[in-house]
């Protein structure tokens, strides 16, 4: 485990068991980079990637 996994450790330890739409990770992911306006370019490339993840066009 990387030390940056620790967080997602914690996320599925505490709300593992809960289930979520992609709206409300949406919804969450503008929340944090309207309190975090520097990790804005992170957010994206992740949300990115999410939204691509099965696309095999897109590798």
């Amino acid at each position: 485990m990387y030390f940056t996994d620790r967080g997602i450790e914690e996320l599925e330890k505490r709300r593992g068991d809960e289930d979520v739409t992609l709206a409300w990770l949406a919804d969450q992911l503008r929340a944090y980079v309207d309190l975090h306006p520097d990790d804005e370019n992170p957010i994206e490339r992740f949300a990115t990637w999410l939204a691509r993840a099965d696309d095999p066009d897109d590798d």
